[in-house]
């Protein structure tokens, strides 16, 4: 097991991504104008607060930082899978900027002890607290040794806040913000559930629900993407997930590795993924420790700004993840801007968007939306922090900075729903439907009806098929005639049905695992008839009841039709990338006026 770098993030793709810049160690060079320590933090962790743990991390102090000349300060932590050295070129960065920054290898990962806990509140939440404070000039936590016997000088030069995001004043109360991706943006709220200290977080491509990540169900919604009843198991994302979890020791330098598998994870975690992999499905008390390890659950406690940046290519978290949690902050009042990247767990980023091995506000324009970001709520700097909104056109031309590429708007959602519906034998149509049904069988022990894009290796060591290969009897397809003009979808595809599966009407009396499981995608069909999966995104459905209709939201989606392609529709039996129904289900869809494709369009 190896991390595969990439550049701008590097991806360790049997598992999360790793936001991790390209090459950099944690040593400074004599004329660079900051200076690097090695630290060691002791903090008391758990739901007791008794569990004591060592963390590591990298503390970049800017040149004349002083009492009487402070800084605001920056905090970050890794990827999975990956530690404190990740964030070098990032430290670097900002503390060039005039700010302090601590990177620190996050629970169980690269040196720091504990065990990976999901970027649980109680463990990861209350440890990045106690950093906090340590950066406000608390004693008691920072050592130069793992020991925890040689104490660290006092850090006393971060700017300090006359009171806490709760109106509280606080004796340590350091101006702090935080950045980082995939495991180390969930961590991010986290902290900011426990801490009220904490002034600003800037979250890259990470959960909303992870019992929505690693088993969605695209219909049964609750709140947001949080569900009823759970969906269908990730196989793939999965599959990696416990292959790091076995190695866990060797991964995360502890040897020699224990004897049991998943040594390093919290107990829930592995075995509840071998269970969703022979189930197809999550088990009631795995959703709920994963919910309880997810902004979902604790979205009411966090107060402070938040720049929430998700990625257009990524099966782990998609951009309904964001969704749900840019709109549960809107409700509640929280400020809030979204933006929707080109790159993600599935893909690289587009020149000119980001690079966090070389970082340049004025030539990417992520990285310049995120300086700007932290220089207004840490320096109080009267910069703008961008629009609401805005998301990444990969059909749109540009050299050097990505902003061309970027289109903004001042409210999400954006556009108006299209409607199609399904007709006849296989047509879809914006106008009235003709009669016609469409039957097929889904497949028999959560077996894949093809092979098909995949979800998390296919970007990176190919696809080996690049085109939607369903075989025949398993799936019904609807789509348009070749389009006269272009169709550019931003949002949510949503789908209503109604089908016909009588043995299924008789075993969803057993619960899940004898729900129906169904995978609707849309897919782009070229001039040369073949078609193409939108980023490998499909929704898996676990129907709740077949005598009833039934709406799927399917993730999220930037694409442009272009004009001589068409849209289809597919409701398939199976997935190579999820873990189907455990029965063979006979399945009929008929036409008819109520059984529609919406898609969000743009002008």
């Amino acid at each position: 097991m190896r991390r595969l770098r990439l550049p701008a993030l590097l991806a360790f793709v049997l598992a999360f991504l790793a936001l991790v810049p390209a090459g950099g160690g944690s040593s400074a060079a004599a004329a660079e104008p900051f200076t690097v320590t090695t630290l060691h933090f002791k903090v008391l962790v758990g739901p007791q607060g008794n569990q004591v743990c060592d963390i590591v991390g990298d503390l970049y102090v800017p040149a004349g930082a002083s009492p009487r000349r402070r800084v605001p300060a920056i905090l970050t932590t890794n990827g999975f899978g990956g530690s404190k050295d990740d964030q070098s070129a990032l430290g670097k960065a900002f503390a060039s900027r005039g700010y302090v920054v601590l990177s620190y290898s996050g629970l169980g990962f690269g040196g720091s002890s504990c065990k990976i806990t999901l970027d649980d509140p109680d463990w990861d939440g209350k440890a990045g607290s106690q950093l906090v404070s340590y950066l406000g000039g608390a004693t008691g936590i920072a050592y130069t040794d793992a020991a925890h016997t040689q104490a660290a000088p006092r850090l006393d030069v971060v700017v300090k806040d006359a009171r806490d995001h709760n109106g509280v004043a606080r004796a340590i109360d350091p101006r702090v913000g935080t950045v980082g991706g995939s495991y180390g943006g969930g961590n991010q709220f986290a902290i900011a559930s426990v801490d009220a200290r904490l002034d600003t977080i800037v979250p890259l491509i990470t959960w909303n629900d992870l019992s929505y990540s690693l088993a969605p169900n695209g219909t049964d919604q609750t709140t947001g993407v949080s569900t009823r009843r759970s969906g269908s198991a990730k196989q793939l994302w999965a599959l990696g997930f416990s292959a790091l979890g076995m190695t866990g020791d060797l991964q995360n330098q502890q040897v020699p590795p224990d004897v049991v598998p998943c040594p390093n994870f919290a107990d829930f975690v592995c075995p509840a993924l071998v269970a969703g992999a022979a189930t197809g499905y999550l088990q009631p008390g795995d959703v709920a420790s994963m919910r309880h390890a997810s902004v979902a659950s604790y979205v009411k406690r966090i107060k402070v700004p938040v720049l929430l940046i998700q990625g257009q290519k990524d099966t782990l978290f998609n951009l309904n993840e964001a969704i749900a949690t840019y709109q549960a902050l809107e409700r509640q009042g929280t400020e809030v801007k979204m933006i929707w990247q080109s790159w993600g767990h599935s893909g690289g980023a587009a020149p000119g968007e980001i690079d966090l091995g070389d970082p340049d506000p004025a030539a990417q324009y992520e990285t310049g939306r995120i300086v700007a970001w932290l220089d207004h709520y840490l320096k109080g700097a009267n910069v703008s922090t961008g629009p609401e909104f805005a998301y990444f056109r990969d059909w749109v031309d540009y050299t050097g900075n990505a902003a061309p590429a970027y289109r903004w708007a001042a409210a999400f959602p954006v556009g108006s729903g299209k409607v199609y519906r399904l007709s006849g034998a296989g047509d879809l149509v914006p106008g009235s439907t003709k009669p016609g049904a469409q039957s097929f069988v889904t497949t028999a022990a959560g077996l894949p009806t093809g092979i098909n894009t995949l979800d998390v290796l296919g970007s990176y060591v190919g696809q080996p098929v690049n085109e939607v290969t369903d075989l025949p009897g398993t799936f019904a397809a609807w789509q348009t005639p070749a389009l006269t003009a272009a169709v550019d979808v931003v949002g949510t595809p949503k789908v209503r049905l109604k089908v016909s599966a009588p043995t299924a009407a008789v075993t969803q009396a057993l619960g899940e695992i004898g729900m129906l499981v169904l995978y609707v995608k849309v897919a782009d069909v070229g001039p040369d008839g073949k078609a193409r999966l939108i980023n490998a995104l499909e929704a898996p459905v676990r129907v709740p009841d077949v005598t009833k209709p039934f709406t799927v939201t399917l993730p999220g989606i930037v694409h442009r039709f272009e004009p001589g392609h068409r849209i289809r529709l597919i409701v398939a039996g199976g997935s190579i990338n999820y873990r189907g129904g455990t029965e063979p289900a006979p399945v009929t869809i008929t036409s008819g006026n109520d059984q529609t494709l919406t898609l969000p369009v743009v002008r």
